[in-house]
């Protein structure tokens, strides 16, 4: 079976590249947030989400990790085949890789602002996943579309694949 790969966006242990600034309620999180730091508030605060979402997984709970996809969102997760098009989907793949205590890493990230309620970042990030006591990383680029809602910051598309060069 080739090795596992991960859906997201995407975010500890080798710092390669200077730290994402995160408000200290995220500072639990920065453990695993790697990557140049973003320029204006703005890609600092969209840089912050994807911090968000590795809190989120860290905690192991899918409703955690769901509630950050937009209502309408799409994930297009490595560890599936299925594009997920619901919450319902979403959360059920969220059940199932949440098994595999997924720990990301970013360690590239471009962030693009598109209007102040909308951003897109992509990059590479690094998860270190553990199967049946065995953990692994696997190594993976990712697009994350951000929009502002009247919930806050969410998903709206989460797009990651394996590197294709190994």
């Amino acid at each position: 079976m080739r090795t596992l790969t991960l859906a997201i966006a995407a975010a500890a242990s080798t710092l390669t590249a200077a730290a994402v600034l995160l408000p200290p309620a995220l500072a639990s999180a920065r453990q695993g947030v790697i990557a140049a730091p973003a320029q204006t508030a703005l890609e600092r605060e969209v840089a912050g989400n994807t911090a968000r979402f590795a809190a989120a997984l860290a905690t192991g709970d899918p409703d955690r990790v769901t509630a950050l996809f937009a209502p309408n969102a799409i994930l297009a997760p490595t560890v599936s085949n299925e594009v997920r098009t619901t919450p319902e989907r979403i959360r059920a793949y969220f059940v199932d890789f949440l098994q595999l205590s997924p720990r990301p890493r970013v360690d590239s990230r471009t962030i693009t602002v598109l209007d102040p309620g909308t951003a897109i970042e992509g990059g590479t990030w690094t998860f270190q996943l553990t199967r049946n006591g065995t953990t692994s990383e696997v190594q993976a680029r990712y697009t994350i579309v951000w929009e502002k809602t009247a919930a806050g910051w969410q998903i709206q598309l989460l797009h990651s694949s394996l590197m294709p060069e190994g």
